[in-house]
């Protein structure tokens, strides 16, 4: 019998069965509705038509790191994927999720302007965890004022607020009304120390809830994080959802050689591979991640480029060779070297992360690979005014 006869058949008896005990149609076309759905495979994550080049917290070479302004320039400069980092405020009050790197307020990039209420006693807010602050309170933040020093093209605006994701979101639908960004989003969880940041599950439940009501497809939105277990976690609680497994060579194992606390409790020399690299593959295989995401410097490597002597790889050939054998795809960060990114575009990397997007997308171009259409700039500039929010300064 043809799957499609044989689909007939289920659905003729199906029918039979609930003509017998459901008498209203509307809950005879519910139950025949969601039996579609059970026998309806996941979709499958499947590379995108165009090389995925990513905007490394927007663009942070360009403009202030995961802020509005910097996902607009990254739309504008044609990235296929917004990367970006999530934090979870304080739970007891509000427990929202909030675009930003850092799980403290750091005095280098964000400046305090006001209370959130009359004589709050937390205040001033730099320094303090987000973990240990409301949402209020990381609203009065002005975040777009101060230029990062290793990055001194950066243009500022001054007075930019930290954005929760579900603003993201709505700017970038406005944007993109065709809806062909993709996202690429991280847990900033650290099981090395507790308290300073929301836990694994709390996590996965504020990020699922926000991505499922984000107007965007599954496949369109990679949930990544060092913290394997978040992982796991949304695996467990929506498997359609691409997870991207990120690692650096701090990452992977712990000083005295243990299992690193950062991996779920694997330990990288109990899978195989003649490399570090393909156990850091076959490891993320075993958590049935979609892509592994590695450093593409190992932090041991006393020179940054490949040109140089003694320079030292995270990324090589034999990882992505090993991950895509496994049937995993390869993103690696932080790529603001072009002699890097041409070396894992010849390793056939299956996209970059990158703080200058503008050149990785030319040099992925110029390789004879699609990249991404860049967004209409005045339709993305005109939807940043109108959900930029802005704090005094």
């Amino acid at each position: 019998m043809s799957r499609a006869a044989g689909f007939v058949t289920f659905l003729t008896s199906f029918t039979a069965v609930l003509r017998f005990v459901m008498p209203s149609l509307s809950s005879w076309l519910f139950y025949l509705i969601q039996a579609s759905a059970i026998l309806a495979a996941p979709p499958k994550f499947t590379p995108a038509k165009f090389y995925d080049v990513e905007g490394h917290r927007g663009g942070r070479g360009d403009e202030i790191e995961n802020t509005l302004p910097a996902f607009a320039r990254g739309l504008i400069n044609g990235v296929t994927t917004l990367e970006m980092d999530n934090g979870l405020t304080k739970v007891t009050d509000d427990g929202v999720v909030v675009v930003w790197h850092d799980e403290q307020i750091l005095p280098e990039k964000c400046k305090d302007t006001k209370p959130a209420v009359p004589n709050d006693p937390q205040f001033p807010y730099v320094n303090k965890f987000i973990a240990n602050l409301t949402l209020a309170q990381v609203k009065t933040l002005d975040c777009g004022s101060l230029r990062l020093l290793d990055f001194p093209m950066q243009l500022t605006v001054p007075g930019t607020k930290i954005s929760t994701l579900e603003e993201v979101f709505s700017f970038v639908r406005c944007a993109d009304p065709q809806r062909q960004a993709r996202f690429n989003i991280e847990s900033k969880v650290n099981p090395q120390f507790n308290g300073t940041t929301r836990p694994p599950g709390d996590f996965v439940t504020a990020q699922h809830a926000q991505f499922v009501k984000s107007g965007y497809q599954f496949g369109q939105i990679i949930y990544q994080s060092f913290d394997w277990r978040t992982l796991i976690g949304m695996k467990q609680l929506e498997p359609r959802f691409p997870r991207a497994a990120l690692i650096s060579s701090t990452s992977a194992a712990d000083m005295n050689g243990a299992p690193s606390v950062w991996l779920a409790g694997l330990n990288l020399n109990d899978f195989a591979g003649a490399t570090l690299g393909e156990r850091i593959a076959s490891a993320a295989g075993s958590i049935d991640a979609t892509i592994l995401s590695p450093a593409a410097v190992n932090d041991s490597s006393p020179v940054p480029d490949p040109n140089q002597a003694g320079y030292i790889p995270l990324t090589t050939k034999a990882m992505i060779d090993r991950a895509h054998k496994i049937g995993l795809q390869v993103i690696p960060w932080t790529v603001d070297d072009l002699s890097i990114a041409q070396q894992l575009l010849d390793w056939k990397a299956d996209g970059i992360i990158t703080d200058f997007t503008t050149n990785v997308r030319l040099l992925v171009e110029n390789s004879g690979l699609h990249v991404h259409p860049q967004f209409d700039a005045n339709l993305v500039n005109k939807c940043l005014q109108q959900h930029l929010q802005l704090a005094p300064h």
